[in-house]
């Protein structure tokens, strides 16, 4: 997961060629097509991901609420790719954890990553990766033994729906996991998998 190594093509749409590995079962665009640093920040600075948002903080309790009912009191986490809004942060400062923030383009402090954590949060992120093998790589490498990284995005469930899916057409996602995807990063780095609710995974290292 996923090097690029086993990949059949998939669909072409929009003009855009869409790849599958044939080891992790994600869904890849063309490394030739990937989005610029500048195309993804200017897409980035549109998102209306407001901290104090009701329906936002509501969005994010999919996966906030699972996560704490997993975590003992006073835990250290860091929020990857936290974006400009870090309302999950936010929403896990209050219910007692310490909190650190790591984003490429809002929060690129690297200091950030000089530490281990009890754990890693990564909303809405990892369908962004260019690179999801080395990512994955390192949030796992940020996770003290025994520590939970947090995940969500949309699955990829039905190949059939995929031409015509909303999440596809944002032109910054561009890497898309089925449940097997996690099930193979889970073997791959040596953590265990598990999804408590749509569109969540939680990965343990174990």
């Amino acid at each position: 997961m996923c090097l690029r190594n086993s990949l059949a093509p998939f669909l072409q749409k929009d003009g855009l060629n869409y790849l599958r590995c044939c080891q992790c079962q994600a869904t890849l665009v063309s490394a030739a097509q990937l989005p610029s640093h500048h195309t993804q920040l200017q897409k980035y600075q549109q998102h209306q991901n407001d901290p104090l948002d009701a329906r936002y903080r509501e969005f994010l309790n999919r996966l906030a609420a699972p996560l704490l009912a997993e975590l003992p009191a006073n835990q250290v986490g860091l929020d990857f790719g936290c974006g400009p809004g870090p309302a999950l942060a936010d929403m896990l400062s209050q219910a007692g954890h310490s909190m650190r923030l790591y984003d490429p383009f809002f929060f690129p402090d690297a200091t950030a990553l000089d530490q281990q954590f009890d754990f890693v949060t990564c909303t809405e992120v990892a369908e962004h990766f260019h690179q999801p093998h080395a990512e994955f790589k390192r949030m796992v490498a940020l996770l003290k033994p025994g520590g939970l990284l947090a995940l969500m995005t949309s699955f990829q469930n039905d190949d059939s729906r995929f031409a015509d899916w909303h999440y596809r057409r944002d032109p910054t996602h561009v890497t898309f996991y089925k449940q097997e995807t996690f099930d193979f990063i889970a073997a791959e780095f040596g953590l265990t998998c598990e999804i408590p609710c749509k569109n969540v995974a939680f990965l343990r290292k174990k």
